[in-house]
């Protein structure tokens, strides 16, 4: 078994330096830009109207914002469900590692990848509600496997993505939180690993059975909370170290910037590093460009494929510009960096609990990242939970015997997921996200004409300036 582990690691990883090459970066990246300019930058020029018509909305009497029609999700539903697979443990582990990897200038890089994976997202919205379809009940669904049918006439890349991401829920979206969950569990309360990992699958099925109605309804509950309980915490570190943190920005742009040789190796190997691992956890923690978080937003009742856009431009600042800007000054504002942590994937939240521990009193600090790992990575399963569920739909043709399976098997690598080790998972999970981004940019640029076509006639209408 041992043998057999070490073939699949090292397998992994040879396809993720392809998968996360210069190639893929500079598509990802490249596909961001590309859009953001066609466009005029509205994730900058429009972001205050963007603001007030999302989270601003949802104080309004407004259709779409704060009203279902019984069988779809609202606009924030959708977002929720969203955001409950993107916040999860990259947010925390992921960005942690980032900057143990590339050092703290990883951080920069993270940024420059989600202001461009504000439209790659806001893109991938788009066309997903445009192409959506309507079920006999009148249930909206939809996401990359339709947009690249429908409107590339591509089926046979549509199928890639699907398979891709249809195995990808496995690891991404169950194992490597699972893993988390029982940590945190055996840290919180004593769980033992097969405790937790039953206690998982009984919650996880008493939702996902529920199917995509009550899994947004639950993460329209979780997600504010979970957001707002680990943003607490990141603003009382700012507040206990805040004379700092002028300091601690310097460094991440110093290093983000560094063209120093790294241990005698190529001169500009740091920068090198510190972009790779930046993009890479950045899109890993957002999930801009893999065409993941459009199966959510694919199933709201929003008419206007632009509004329902505008909440993934959210969504990207909320998951990378907020939470993991808390984590990431918290790693440099603490000093484990320096100590040189080897236990950044640890099972009680590792160099990241380290982090909080340093700068919060007492033992506050591995509780909240404790509590925020538990939710953070359910809310990811549950999430994920839904787009396994559309994509292998997609694949039998919405059989409804392969939809109950699928979620049977599920709700079982629950316990797998909690019983085992999260490290090799994470590496495999790092690369399927690659593998999924491929075929849905290739889809975002050749139907980039759409795009800006429906973004460039909603802007025009003096309604929406």
């Amino acid at each position: 078994m041992e043998k057999f582990l070490e073939v699949v690691n090292s397998v992994n990883k040879a396809v993720n330096n392809v998968v996360w090459g210069p190639v893929m970066l500079i598509l990802l990246i490249g596909t961001g830009a590309y859009l953001t300019i066609r466009t005029g930058c509205i994730q900058l020029t429009k972001f205050g109207y963007i603001w007030r018509n999302t989270i601003g909305s949802l104080f309004k009497k407004k259709e779409g914002g704060g009203k279902g029609d019984g069988k779809n999700l609202t606009a924030f539903e959708a977002v929720s469900t969203a955001l409950a697979s993107t916040v999860g443990t990259g947010n925390i582990a992921g960005v942690t590692g980032a900057i143990f990897t590339g050092g703290p200038g990883a951080v920069f890089w993270m940024w420059i990848a989600a202001f461009f994976g504000m439209f790659t997202k806001f893109s991938e919205i788009v066309l997903a509600v445009k192409y959506r379809q309507v079920d006999e009940n009148g249930i909206h669904y939809g996401g990359p496997m339709y947009y690249i049918e429908k409107g590339l006439h591509t089926k046979w890349l549509a199928v890639v993505f699907a398979f891709i991401a249809g195995v990808a829920c496995f690891g991404i979206g169950n194992i490597s939180q699972g893993a988390e969950i029982s940590a945190s569990l055996q840290a919180l309360f004593g769980l033992t690993p097969l405790m937790a990992g039953i206690l998982l699958a009984a919650v996880v099925g008493i939702v996902i059975l529920g199917g995509i109605k009550r899994i947004g309804q639950i993460t329209s509950y979780m997600v504010p909370f979970m957001a707002a309980f680990y943003i607490l915490a990141g603003i009382a570190i700012i507040i206990l170290r805040i004379t700092e943190i002028p300091a601690a920005f310097v460094t991440i742009f110093k290093s983000a910037f560094s063209f120093e040789a790294v241990g005698g190796g190529l001169f500009g190997y740091a920068i090198m590093v510190a972009m790779r691992q930046g993009f890479a956890r950045g899109v890993f923690s957002n999930e801009a460009g893999l065409g993941s978080a459009p199966i959510a937003h694919a199933a709201s009742n929003t008419r206007d494929p632009v509004e329902q856009g505008m909440w993934g431009v959210f969504e990207v600042f909320v998951d990378t510009i907020i939470i993991c800007t808390i984590t990431s000054l918290a790693v440099i504002l603490s000093g484990v960096l320096e100590a040189g942590s080897t236990d950044v994937f640890g099972g009680n939240g590792g160099a990241a609990a380290a982090a909080f521990n340093a700068i919060l009193p007492g033992t506050i600090g591995g509780i909240v990242l404790q509590i925020s790992l538990l939710f953070f990575s359910l809310s990811t399963i549950l999430g994920w939970s839904y787009y396994g569920e559309c994509c292998w739909g997609y694949l039998s043709g919405n059989n409804k015997v392969v939809d109950i399976v699928y979620k049977v098997i599920f709700i079982l690598v629950c316990v797998v997921g909690a019983t085992g080790s999260g490290k090799l998972m994470w590496s495999i999970s790092d690369t399927l996200n690659g593998m999924m981004a491929i075929p849905n940019l290739i889809a975002l640029l050749l139907l980039s004409g759409t795009v800006i076509k429906i973004t460039g006639e909603y802007f025009k209408n003096p309604l929406h300036k």
